[in-house]
């Protein structure tokens, strides 16, 4: 057994095992196959957080089995690791990339891509060697489309990457596949984005064509401050996930508190004359067409009630928040 828990089956059979056996423990429910000649306990695996911590075990799994050396972690396996999230970190495959392979190729759960890349964008991350956070959310954007890529965009930013240090990165891509969709990432990545649903949200308001959005817009009465997740003109959007609503989140309050917290924020909010409106995951996947049409409706109403301009709000409003 390796220090991270997973057994080989050449440790197996060392071990006096066979192959029978390691059927018999898998059916058994004692023993999980991570990829061919690779397994961990069930009882380990079955405590590990699944976003990260068994994403991470099926690399190092795929390092006893990848028997060349050159090739770096990339595309999920790397955002994984610096964790600036994937679209399903759950079922992701492993993602290497290498110099010398015919073409991109999906193997026993690991896909490799061929593509170039020079050692100062190789970086060591829980004992990974990944490509570095520029490159990586460009990788996502070339990988899985415009949403990826600016979620993983705005999270490089909000690590630290700067604008001109994904710009360098694309040059190093010129003319590769998917050229356009990270020159949309690019232009769109904003870090004032707080997680991947803030991204998608954002795009969604971008496709409706009514201004580009501020994100992170503050208002204060010298007693209270709110932050707007993002704001065109006197309309607000606010981007609501599931989580924090959960016991983990709301620190086992009364739900009947939480939701009135809810209430007198947004109550302060439209006490400026903003418009709301609210943006949840299921409006940015399956109500898709049905959230436009609300938001358009929503932001038309707030422009013939309050007009577009935010002057009169200069003395309420706070210094945009960065992370």
């Amino acid at each position: 057994m390796t220090p991270d828990g997973l057994i080989t089956r050449a440790a197996a059979l060392a071990a006096g095992m066979d192959d029978r056996d390691l059927r018999r423990l898998v059916r058994r429910e004692e023993l999980v196959r991570l990829r061919r000649g690779v397994y961990v306990d069930a009882g380990s695996w079955a405590a590990m957080e699944p976003f990260r911590e068994r994403p991470m075990l099926r690399m190092r799994a795929a390092e006893l089995v990848l028997l060349s050396r050159d090739y770096v972690f990339s595309h999920d396996s790397a955002a994984i690791v610096h964790g600036i999230g994937a679209p399903d970190p759950r079922r992701a495959l492993v993602h290497v990339t290498r110099t010398k392979v015919h073409g991109d190729a999906d193997r026993a759960g690991t896909k490799h891509h061929l593509a170039p890349y020079v050692e100062r964008q190789v970086t060591i991350v829980d004992g990974f060697r990944v490509l570095d956070l520029a490159r990586t959310a460009l990788d996502m954007a070339r990988e899985h489309g415009l949403v990826a890529g600016v979620a993983c965009s705005d999270a490089a930013l909000r690590r630290g990457v700067t604008a001109a240090q994904l710009r360098t990165a694309r040059e190093r891509m010129w003319c590769w596949p998917g050229s356009r969709v990270m020159d949309a990432a690019i232009d769109v990545a904003d870090p004032g984005a707080e997680s991947w649903l803030e991204s998608e949200g954002r795009l969604m308001v971008v496709g409706l064509d009514i201004g580009r959005p501020e994100t992170q817009f503050g208002l204060t009465d010298g007693h209270r401050t709110v932050w707007c997740d993002l704001r065109v003109g006197r309309h607000v959007f606010e981007i609501d996930g599931g989580g924090k609503y959960t016991p983990e989140q709301t620190a086992g309050q009364d739900p009947r508190a939480v939701l009135w917290k809810e209430k007198e924020r947004q109550d302060f909010i439209g006490g400026f004359k903003l418009g709301i409106s609210r943006i949840t995951a299921y409006d940015c996947h399956q109500g898709r067409a049905q959230a436009e049409r609300r938001l358009r409706r929503d932001f038309a109403d707030t422009c013939s009630r309050f007009g577009t301009d935010i002057t009169d709000l200069a003395p309420f409003v706070v210094r945009r928040r960065l992370p």
